[in-house]
């Protein structure tokens, strides 16, 4: 992603009031009583997550600029199953205000998130561009694969040039959350909050005696059953049950990963600093802007501040809302599977009740 000498014409930025009234529109969505916990921040901040973590400092490919995860090439990679209702959560926002690209509203959208969890506020700039068409788009397989150890860990985040300190810094959003056995194959939450920002997933890490356990698909994750509680309301007590991730686990294995560890455990200020810090280099990894703060990487489009198209919510042809490649329609038929995770949910929750 080199940086395009013949960029003369640079891109103009939104007013701060048409700023102010995206972010709050995403402080107006982040309440979702039908989805995960009743919030959307979560899925939020794991959207901006993985489509800034296909970052390759080798290369210099990937990142958040382009938003890639519009086209099925990135958007089908398994690791990012789940999130298309963090996308559909967005598309209300995209076509109010049609001016923000797809690639700006996602990691403004975390941001947001995050502090209105009761994170840090971590610092944001705009100016990302949409790619038109799929041929930017980074290969799959460079996000975490959260049933591996320490060395793939490294692997991963040194690829995008993070150190030790970071990783376990970044770590801290699994304090957000939960994980889906029909998306990564994991199930349940690292935290008994996990809507509220904090330092709790490291004092978890290291408080609890985590057992191993064998999920029906044959992954390992490790889990934390409260047996007093267990004794007196079973039902309860498996929804309470936490787990980690077998990564997670090797931030308290790994000696160089344990020292961080301990010191946010300890230090709740400390990893907020740390966390917005190192949020901000992940969303901004692979972008050049130049003196001004405007993005010039070669492959923006000359000449404005470019959006892509909202996406279409009647039927038709998937060309018809940006090209052939892109993935049709998402809104409309996403807007479909919520509704019947929503009916899903309602009536999970009304058998419980009359349990």
């Amino acid at each position: 992603m080199s940086i395009n000498p013949e960029h003369t014409s640079l891109p103009s930025s939104p007013s701060a009031s048409q700023l102010d009234e995206v972010k709050q529109a995403i402080k107006s969505l982040l309440h979702q009583p039908d989805y995960d916990d009743g919030s959307a921040g979560p899925v939020l901040v794991r959207l901006a997550w993985h489509a800034a973590g296909t970052y390759c400092a080798a290369t210099n490919t990937g990142g958040s600029n382009g938003a890639g995860m519009r086209y099925e090439k990135e958007g089908g990679d398994p690791a990012n199953a789940g999130l298309q209702h963090a996308r559909t959560f967005l598309e209300p926002i995209k076509k109010a205000s049609p001016w923000i690209t797809y690639s700006d509203l996602w990691t403004l959208a975390a941001v947001v998130a995050v502090s209105e969890m009761g994170g840090p506020n971590i610092p944001w700039q705009g100016g990302r561009t949409d790619f038109t068409d799929d041929s930017r788009v980074p290969p799959r397989g460079r996000l975490p694969d959260g049933s591996k150890g320490a060395d793939h860990l490294r692997w991963i985040f040194y690829r995008m040039g993070f150190d030790d300190r970071e990783i376990v810094a970044l770590s801290g959003a699994h304090n957000l959350g939960r994980c889906h056995s029909d998306r990564s194959g994991f199930e349940g939450k690292w935290v008994n909050n996990p809507t509220r920002f904090s330092n709790t997933y490291f004092k978890l890490l290291k408080m609890h005696d985590w057992k191993n356990k064998v999920l029906a698909n044959g992954l390992e994750q490790y889990v934390y059953v409260d047996e007093d509680l267990k004794d007196e309301d079973p039902e309860l007590a498996e929804e309470e049950t936490l787990m980690m991730l077998p990564t997670d686990m090797a931030l308290l294995e790994d000696p160089s990963f344990r020292v961080w560890v301990d010191k946010f455990a300890e230090d709740k200020e400390l990893f907020f600093r740390d966390f917005a810090a190192v949020f901000a280099k992940l969303l901004e990894l692979g972008i050049q802007r130049d003196v001004g703060g405007r993005v010039v990487n070669e492959e923006n489009l000359k000449d404005g501040y470019r959006s892509a198209p909202k996406k279409s919510d009647s039927s038709g042809r998937p060309e018809w809302d940006q090209n052939e490649e892109q993935v049709g329609h998402e809104a409309g038929r996403l807007k479909k599977e919520n509704e019947q995770y929503s009916k899903k949910e309602k009536s999970r929750v009304v058998v419980k009740a009359k349990l």
